[in-house]
């Protein structure tokens, strides 16, 4: 699985195995209360009490905290503010919080929690998002005046005439499942009430700038008013963010109304009940094709369901309908995509935002198209694929950087052996010899870096350097578990020519770096990376300035490498400490700030055209699996990724991404499905929601491709999210070609005749 662990480096590797690492739940101060949240029993429902009288009279019961006791804004939403801290008139999913009780130990608050009576008239509920976008459907959000949360538009060429000049024309339908992150670590939050008046947040949150901004404005006060400091979480995948934020800000406000610490951390059973999951999609595709293998005309209609709350709602379906294709050149495209408020648990950011559903049905009808025209699948990704220079659904053309889409596709078909297996696939006929059928599968995908059109996209890093030759580093980025800090620290010593034992990369706070977004959609590394760089820049100017007279050169002779400044001329060296003490002499402060802006994009929303992304990567997957033809038990045996990454940081860890990734896909392919009946979260503990063990892993392969990105200042590019969504369409066209048999909805369960 890639190079030795021998190579691997992290530099929080050892106080993370050791257990000296130290998460929020680790976390204990003097006179910590403890508090628990309070859930209501209805799906959806107007409340007309809650009794507290009882509780705040038990023994260790320090206070009870409901909505009118919020001293600033009780909303929260990134997009839309539809979401409350603590819920004051209604109850719009069964994971809506209506109180808060804050005791002093955990036990205590546990038990009073089950103490509190809730009166409420239940309402109308709503659970599936096609009937709720009907007229006449109760209305989740009435000041909305809709279900409907957003609509997005793809409209490029004229596609009905695409489909008259079509010689075939397919449709399918298709749909995926509601998925929880199922992160090691639940949320958790300790606040403390400084004694300058800061409330000091240590939270499992992978948006500390976030979670800042909403404790400010629930509280009532500045920004200031508020540091939010960054330590190791146990997980995200994209779920620290809106359940987690609002975790934070339950203690924060139990915090600021004792005036004492509170640790707020969840249950398993609060976090699934709560937490919000990956959207579910149904999705129905039109594609009209030539003779010639081309694709004429796509259309496309998509139905998020939002669940209660809007969150990224908007943000998601807009990938995926920029992305609604794959990559692929289609020159008429018409697409609507809609995200639905329902009283399910709500949806948000999960890894891949959107493009897993997507690849999952783009990625079966192109092979069912192949199939149509009687030729290989690979053949007719070949015909349609995207190029240098192509020209996206939305107008981008793709000729700012390499377009390395048949370079990940060579790489995978040469490593597993496609073309020769491909040939002995079962097709539900023939066993493997050991009464298994046998099926192998590939699906290829690029996917936009960073946000896009989706926010403002900036980061900024700060490199102080000691005058002992130490180094000091921060960056915008926050730590989630990916190696984020240990890629940063490698960037700077590459572009500073130090070693990376130099480097001490400082425990972030929102009170010590300017914010620099949330640590999401693969961003990381090519925003806060390119930050650093020109930190480095900048500081490597500074110093050549003071040390040029020394080595008797130009400033701009002067190369940083080895630990030395060199003459480049002369060979004329002196040690990085010596430099420094250069630097003390003359009184210039080795210090600098650096920051990136992502390169413009543009969008029209009316029209869903534009430059939707600065820079793009591409990547392929292949499986084999084999069937068992009396209960259709699926078990995979090899799997293969390609993914350019622009350039590798960290080579072992970027494989263990890799994996990761193709674990979770396989989990979201085969295994994993959040239930809810009537609203009401089913899969609460992880006896109930099945994610993969290790038995259910084949062996993997991971390629790194390497195309360095002009529009990265150290050529990284993107990894976290594009290795999870494309296992979920590999293992279907692998369990077609073992059973013979489609699957159009996940996760994919082959069902056997007895």
């Amino acid at each position: 699985m890639g190079p030795s662990p021998a190579n691997a480096w992290r530099n929080d590797a050892v106080s993370k195995v050791t257990g000296r690492a130290k998460f929020t739940d680790d976390l204990k101060v003097r006179g910590m209360l403890h508090a628990v949240p309070v859930y209501c029993e209805y799906v959806h429902a107007r409340i007309k009490a809650i009794h507290t009288d009882q509780t705040e009279k038990l023994p260790g019961v320090v206070r009870v905290i409901t909505a009118k006791d919020v001293p600033g804004d009780a909303r929260f939403g990134q997009i839309l503010k539809d979401h409350r801290v603590l819920v004051d008139k209604t109850v719009r999913s069964c994971g809506d919080v209506v109180a808060i009780v804050v005791a002093e130990d955990r036990h205590t608050a546990k038990i009073a929690a089950e103490a509190i009576a809730i009166e409420a008239d239940e309402l109308p509920v709503a659970t599936d998002p096609e009937e709720a976008m009907k007229p006449g459907a109760p209305l989740i959000h009435p000041d909305h005046g809709s279900n409907i949360v957003n609509h997005h538009k793809i409209r490029r060429g004229d596609v009905e005439k695409g489909f008259a000049e079509s010689d075939f024309v397919i449709e399918r339908e298709f749909r995926t499942h509601r998925v929880e992150h199922a992160y090691l670590e639940p949320e958790s939050a300790l606040c403390v009430p400084r004694q300058d008046g800061v409330m000091e947040v240590y939270g499992s949150t992978q948006n500390p700038f976030g979670a800042r901004r909403f404790i400010a404005a629930m509280l009532g006060v500045s920004l200031g008013e508020v540091e939010v400091k960054s330590i190791p979480i146990g997980g995200a995948f994209g779920g620290k963010d809106d359940t987690a934020v609002l975790v934070c800000a339950r203690a924060a406000l139990a915090a600021r109304l004792t005036g004492r610490p509170v640790k707020m951390t969840y249950d398993r059973e609060w976090s699934m009940r709560e937490s919000y999951k990956r959207h579910p999609y149904r999705m129905s595709y039109k594609m009209g094709l030539g003779r010639d293998a081309t694709i004429k005309a796509m259309k496309v209609r998509i139905v998020a369901d939002a669940g209660a709350f809007c969150s990224v709602t908007p943000w998601v379906t807009w990938r995926s309908t920029v992305q609604c294709c794959g990559p692929y050149r289609v020159e008429n495209a018409h697409c609507d995509s809609y995200g639905v408020y329902t009283n399910n648990v709500f949806t948000g950011a999960f890894r891949g935002f959107g493009s897993p559903q997507i690849n999952f049905a783009v990625e079966q009808l192109v092979e069912i198209a192949a199939e149509r025209l009687n030729i290989s699948p690979v053949e007719f990704r070949r015909k349609n694929m995207v190029r240098d220079g192509s020209t996206t659904i939305t107008g981008q053309v793709l000729d700012n950087h390499t377009v390395s889409m048949e370079q990940v596709l060579d790489a995978v078909i040469e490593e597993i052996g496609y073309e020769e297996k491909v040939r002995r696939c079962s097709f539900g006929r023939v066993s493997d010899g050991q009464g298994q059928w046998y099926g192998i599968g590939l699906a290829m995908s690029y996917r936009g870096v960073s946000l896009g059109a989706e926010g403002m996209d900036f980061n900024s890093a700060v490199v102080n350097v000691q005058f002992d030759g130490s180094i000091l580093l921060e960056t915008g980025v926050h730590e989630n578990g990916q190696g984020a800090e240990s890629a940063m620290i490698l960037i700077l010593a590459d572009a500073l020519g130090v070693s990376k034992e130099r480097i001490r990369y400082r425990q972030p706070s929102t009170s010590n770096i300017p914010d620099g977004g949330a640590t999401v959609a693969s961003r990381g590394t090519i925003m806060g990376g390119s930050a650093v760089v020109d930190a480095a820049t900048r500081l490597k100017k500074l110093m050549a300035k003071i040390v040029a007279p020394e080595l008797d050169c130009e400033p701009e002779a002067v190369v940083f490498k080895n630990d030395c400044l060199y003459n480049a001329d002369t060979g004329r060296k002196m040690t990085f400490e010596e430099a420094l003490r250069h630097m003390f002499l003359s009184c210039e402060y080795p210090y600098q700030f650096g920051t990136f802006k992502a390169p413009r994009v543009s969008w029209d929303e009316e029209t869903g055209s534009g430059n939707a992304y600065f820079t793009w990567v591409y990547g392929c997957q292949a499986v084999e699996v084999s069937v068992n033809p009396e209960n259709g038990a699926v078990a995979l045996l090899n799997a293969v990724a390609a993914h350019d990454v622009g350039k590798a940081v960290n080579p072992p860890v970027l494989l263990g991404q890799f994996y990761g990734g193709m674990a979770q896909g396989i989990g979201y392919a085969l295994h994993e499905n959040a239930l809810s009946e009537n609203g009401k979260a089913k899969s609460l503990n992880f006896d109930k929601y099945k994610i993969p063990r290790a038995r259910n892993l084949p062996e993997m392969t991971g390629i790194i491709i390497e195309n360095p990105d002009p529009a990265s200042l150290s050529g990284a590019k993107s990894i976290g999210e594009p290795t999870l969504e494309l296992m979920a369409p590999a293992i279907a066209n692998a369990v077609y070609r073992a059973t013979g048999k489609r699957h159009f909805s996940l996760p994919v369960k082959v069902e056997v005749q007895s």
